[in-house]
């Protein structure tokens, strides 16, 4: 289950790391208007995301399940920053009359990111719970 979720997280992670790149690519450091993804926002989630990757790959190596718990947590933290932006980028698709950076985000790579991301969330509370090992 380490393994899996371990797995998970990296192509998730490899999914969002695109997302960024074509949101870095479209001006998204520089939207600074009311409804659009933020950079703080943005930034937050990748770095969280990436501390909590280190984390698991600590416990991975290590078995200590308080590291295991230290990267659920994070990674649940990532999930409702994740889930905000979201509903940030739905309402944008909605309205259609905004100009954001992250409209260019193809929506298979959006879909595919968040199912990924609540697949890993789910191995990763498995896996810390000791469930599967």
């Amino acid at each position: 289950m380490n393994w899996a979720a371990l797995i998970a997280w990296v192509v998730t992670a490899g999914g969002g790391f695109v997302l960024l790149a074509i949101w870095l690519r479209n001006g998204g450091m520089n939207q600074q208007d009311g409804g659009r993804i933020r950079a703080a926002r943005i930034l937050s989630h990748f770095a969280l995301a990436a501390v909590g990757l280190v984390l698991w790959i600590v416990y991975v190596a290590s078995g200590s399940t308080t590291v295991a718990w230290l990267a659920f947590a994070l990674l649940a933290v990532v999930a409702l920053i994740g889930f905000s932006m979201l509903f940030i980028w739905l309402a944008q698709r909605k309205s259609r009359e905004v100009a954001a950076a992250e409209q260019r985000f193809p929506v298979a790579i959006v879909g595919l990111h968040g199912v990924l991301a609540a697949t890993t969330l789910v191995l990763v509370f498995l896996a810390a719970a000791g469930i599967g090992s």
